[in-house]
Parts: structure tokens; sequence; C-alpha cells
């Protein structure tokens, strides 16, 4: 079952960590990471339940921000020691765009706000064909790095860009807001289990096989709140 579809009431909860825990936790089913202000030193590491390879990708996840104007802000980064694999930013025109190893390609597409959205992105390198899904909704489709391939052995990270390894953070580009509900497949979903994450109706959804949000594992380095996503 997906985050989103949990039914009852969750207990509240609200944890703070000042500093990087010695390891890793594992879990955030019914919970959001909340990244309160702007700073050069809070994120969130995952691990990644297999190599970060990949040929295509979906990559779904729920943010809520109040930030705007001209500034960007980073929603997903994946890097390697030398280069920004897969980064996945909002642009200082407003526009979203995503990375993969050099230039972007960029959407126009709904602005994020203090309410809850879900933003996927799927990408296939055998024909490059490119997208953003807002609350189920697709962009036109682009092309963009045919016959490229993700390399493993890198670090995502959210909340902020790293320009050199696990370094070099910029306040100005980093989250503020909350994240919850990261899923990513090693493969491009249909409309349908798309459409069926943002209505919740999940019962035919196969779980992320890179990332699960239920099971999760995280490390919060900084000031980083866990709570609940309700």
């Amino acid at each position: 079952m997906f985050p989103c579809c949990k039914m009852g009431v969750l207990v509240a909860s609200l944890l703070l960590s000042g500093v990087a825990n010695s390891a890793a936790d594992a879990g955030l089913y019914g919970k959001a990471l909340v990244f309160p202000y702007e700073t050069n030193n809070s994120y969130v590491t995952l691990t990644p339940q297999k190599s970060m390879e990949l040929k295509a990708f979906t990559l779904c996840m729920k943010l809520a921000t109040e930030l705007k104007g001209e500034r960007e802000i980073i929603l997903f980064a994946y890097r390697t020691k030398y280069f920004d694999e897969l980064n996945v930013w909002r642009e200082l025109d407003g526009r979203y765009a995503f990375y993969l190893s050099g230039e972007a390609v960029v959407f126009d597409i709904p602005q994020l706000n203090t309410f809850k959205t879900q933003l996927c992105i799927t990408w296939e390198s055998t024909t490059g064909l490119s997208a953003f899904w807002v609350d189920g909704n697709r962009s036109v489709r682009k092309v963009y790095k045919s016959g490229h391939t993700i390399q493993p052995s890198g670090t995502v990270i959210l909340g902020q860009d790293p320009d050199r390894y696990l370094g070099d953070f910029d306040a100005a580009q980093s989250f503020v807001g909350e994240i919850s509900d990261v899923n990513m497949w090693d493969y491009v979903l249909p409309e349908s289990q798309i459409k069926a994450l943002h209505s919740c109706s999940t019962r035919h959804v196969p779980k992320g096989n890179i990332f699960d949000w239920e099971t999760i594992e995280y490390q919060i380095h900084g000031k980083v709140f866990v709570a609940s996503a309700d």
C-alpha cells in the first residue's frame, strides 16, 4: 500500500534531527520530510534499492512549497563523483526541468504551491521521450538524450544541490517546504498507473523498485523534520 492511501488517523509525530544519524533509518510510510529553513547544510540522502544505472525511469514525489519569485529550487539531485546524473529543478524563470549529465529539457507546467502536488517525471533512452506529470496529467512529450545511460555509484539528495560530490551547497538553491511519497522505478509507468498513484487507486501499481517510500532508507543531515503527512 502506498503512503497516500493509509486509512485512519496517524499518531502525530514531529522529530528534529540536528546532526546526521549514525546509520540510515528505513521507512517513511505516512510521513513527510519538512525542510523549514533556507540553509546550505540541511539535506536528506536516500539509498536506492538497486543500481542507478538506468536507461529509463519514472520518478514521483509529492511537494509543497511557498517559495516564489526568481529563485532556483532543487527538487531532486543524483550526483556521481564528477557529474550531476539526474537533477530536477524549478528554474529561475519558473519553468521546470531535469538534467541528465548536461543541458536540460525544460517544461512549462503549473507551479508548485502551499498545497501538496504530485510531480512525476518519465524518460526512456530508446526514443528519448520525456515528460512531466502534475497530479496525474501529462505535459507535452519532448525528445531528450536518446541513447543515454544514467551512471551508477552516486548519491541521491533531497533538499540541496551538490556542486561537487556531497558538498558546495548554495542556500539560495535549497528546497524549503515538504517532500513525501518519493517513489522511483527503472522503467516508464503507463499513464493508467501514474493516474492511479494520484487518485490513490494503487492496487495494481507496483511498488517502486528503486525507491519505495514505505521502506525507503534515508539519512538526515542538519535540521530536517520528519512529520505526519496528514
